[in-house]
């Protein structure tokens, strides 16, 4: 059988692939000689480079499993692939740790104006006064999603001594009690937060989750973070809420466009930004590579896949056991 990697993978991935496997790394392709290639291949592994649209599907004849080797798979065309019986997984345990660190650091640098105090000494400059920064200690933090990196950021504010506001529809009173942090609404969390951060997928109901109602509601010393995903955030409502001092700043890593073009918030003083970096450490791109590698590995050789995004996985000894029950209710 063959695999296409069509994204940079972590040479552990691409050698535990190579054990089982035809391996081709054809990094950089467009759509169309993507369209023209896949036809050839029964796995494809992706990170977040790769656009596997409607068309890419369509042309994937042998195609069984698309490998994210990450967590967002906005950059995967989900209701094509089910509807084609091609598997979606991705490895969502992989760099939880990674990008909840990321988060925290990102605060902390908008906290205490770390990069733009680094630039002004590095231009010669020594302006303690103009770098007046806040303690995070005792303030309080948004978290607008609360699944794997959210409950981590939320764990790790805590340990600084934050409080933690919590929106997630997904989860009950027993989980936040046992994180320690009280569930609210999108709208409470902008006008009571010192901080915000969205740890959500990008899905048609978190895009712009916070826009310009929410930045009108937000305290003129608040300020967000955005390691998830661009478009989570309203771009062009953030620019204006921070031009016009509605807010303090904002930390992002993400954008709806990559490489941003014409953003209106990149080149403000009271904002940090990386060039999505959350989930770029050595240990995470292991991590995500590695475990992608092992899902393509069971669903080639018949087995099951434990991180399915659109096809439900079911392990073989549960599905011997059900099986009779599905013939039944077929015939």
């Amino acid at each position: 059988m063959k695999v296409l990697v069509s994204d940079s993978l972590s040479e552990e991935g691409v050698a535990k692939l190579e054990e089982h496997f035809d391996v081709e790394i054809s990094t950089g392709l467009s759509e169309d000689e993507l369209v023209e290639k896949i036809g050839d291949f029964d796995a494809l592994v992706i990170r977040s480079g790769t656009q596997v649209t409607a068309r890419v599907i369509e042309a994937a004849d042998k195609l069984k499993i698309v490998g994210r080797a990450g967590v967002g798979v906005d950059n995967i065309d989900i209701p094509a692939a089910t509807e084609k019986g091609i598997i979606v997984v991705n490895a969502p345990e992989g760099n939880m740790l990674s990008a909840a660190e990321h988060t925290i650091a990102m605060m902390l640098s908008m906290a205490r104006n770390i990069p733009q105090a680094t630039a002004s000494l590095k231009a010669g400059k020594w302006e303690r006064k103009k770098f007046l920064g806040v303690e995070v200690n005792g303030k309080t933090l948004g978290v607008i999603g609360l699944g794997r990196i959210g409950a981590e950021v939320a764990k790790r504010a805590q340990g600084l001594e934050m409080n933690i506001l919590a929106y997630d529809p997904f989860v009950n009173e027993d989980r936040a009690k046992e994180l320690g942090v009280e569930l609210t609404s999108v709208r409470d969390i902008a006008k009571r937060a010192d901080f915000i951060t969205v740890h959500t997928p990008l899905t048609k109901e978190t895009r712009n989750i916070l826009d310009t109602e929410e930045f009108d509601l937000m305290k003129p010393n608040a300020r967000v973070i955005n390691c998830a995903r661009g478009g989570i955030i309203n771009e062009d409502a953030l620019g204006e809420a921070l031009k016009n001092d509605k807010i303090a700043g904002a930390a992002i890593d993400v954008f709806t466009n990559e490489p941003p073009v014409n953003c209106s918030f990149v080149g403000l003083d009271n904002v940090v930004v990386t060039p999505h970096l959350g989930a770029s450490t050595e240990e995470a791109q292991v991590n995500v590579a590695v475990s992608v590698a092992e899902e393509v590995i069971s669903v080639l050789n018949g087995g099951p896949a434990r991180s399915t995004i659109n096809i439900p996985s079911i392990k073989p000894e549960i599905m011997s056991t059900i099986y009779p029950y599905l013939e039944l209710a077929e015939t």
